[in-house]
């Protein structure tokens, strides 16, 4: 698993036990990390309760991922546990969400949701540049990845909200199809979203073609254009021409890069314990990644209603979508993907 190795790349985290119901998994993973044989476990509920960790990671697929979350708190919540790093999409239902933000809440634990993207240190500096004015006021996003809805979708819009810095307040939604749109099952679709402050955003979670995982910030004074997931970032701001006549034109500016890389996943461990000690919010935290779902959700209904405008929040909790990932989740995804590559 990359948390595994995030937590064996960060100094300030020792990575003391996995578990997994296969043994064969947990026998690589053990091997893998230096797990010795008696911290390898069957049961998550076993592990939290004799290993009493600080940090705990949920890999699983959307499925199960609210009620092992409720149960490590459950368990863990008097045993010392400080967080959680979950994986994405957040879960299934709007309900089980709920569920799981609340209970994180009121044990005071911290809860990060793993929209890598949202830890990358190329759109960090994208959000610096935001956040210090370099754009003017923020106008529109465009967003393209192409992606279902939920599974990979939720990186997406994660990266989305977390440019524009604000909460979706309604939604145009156009599905790939009615059929897929009826059903419950992961989909794809493109959406008209409409932020809070003002912001407008479009999201193409369809075919890309060569303009797959880009992101265009408009501002009234600058603009960003991250290509190939932010490979290379295009920064340009309106300056004085030198022409007579001409007053102002896009000039193009030297994007600041980073001062180091280190992999997302890492910088995700090293905010969760960031957030712990200060308070902070991470990057992508429980209720963004409820957000995110929610988000997913509306533009789905959007269709299903006729191409309507949906606002958030949603009332009907029941609400839900099946990610991708959980086609076929009973069976091990080492073994999915060598049927899947024939």
């Amino acid at each position: 698993s990359p948390h595994a190795g995030a937590y064996h790349k960060c100094e300030r985290t020792d990575l003391v036990a996995v578990c997994d119901v296969r043994e064969e998994a947990r026998r690589r993973a053990g091997e893998r990390w230096g797990v010795p044989e008696a911290r390898r476990y069957a049961d998550y509920r076993e592990m939290v309760e004799r290993e009493r960790p600080d940090l705990v990671s949920i890999c699983t697929s959307a499925r199960p991922r609210a009620q092992v979350l409720l149960d490590v708190i459950e368990i863990g919540a008097s045993r010392g546990l400080k967080g959680i790093w979950a994986e994405k999409p957040l879960c299934i239902s709007l309900d089980e969400g709920d569920q799981m933000v609340e209970a994180c809440r009121k044990a005071g634990i911290v809860f990060a949701v793993g929209c890598s993207r949202n830890w990358s240190p190329y759109y960090d500096r994208m959000c610096e540049l935001v956040d210090s004015g370099e754009l003017g006021e923020l106008l529109q996003i465009v967003s393209q990845g192409e992606a279902f809805v939920s599974h990979n979708g939720s990186h997406l819009l994660a990266l989305t909200n977390r440019l524009v810095g604000g909460r979706v307040k309604w939604v145009f939604g156009h599905m790939d199809s009615d059929e897929d749109t009826a059903s419950d099952n992961d989909l794809q679709g493109n959406g008209y979203l409409h932020y809070e402050n003002g912001v407008q955003g479009f999201v193409r979670m369809m075919p890309c073609g060569a303009s797959n995982w880009q992101f265009e910030l408009i501002g009234t004074s600058g603009r960003l254009h991250a290509l190939a997931d932010a490979q290379e970032v295009e920064f340009h701001k309106l300056q004085a021409s030198g022409l007579e006549g001409r007053g102002e034109g896009p000039a193009r500016l030297i994007f600041p890069q980073p001062p180091s890389v280190e992999s997302d996943n890492t910088r995700t461990v090293r905010d969760l314990i960031s957030c712990i000690e200060t308070g902070k919010v991470p990057n992508c935290s429980g209720a963004d990644g409820l957000h995110v779902l929610e988000s997913a959700i509306a533009m789905r209904e959007s269709h299903r209603r006729g191409g309507v405008r949906v606002d958030l929040p949603l009332a009907d909790r029941s609400l839900r979508i099946f990610s991708r990932e959980t086609d076929g989740d009973s069976e091990p995804r080492a073994r999915r993907n060598r049927a899947g590559n024939g």
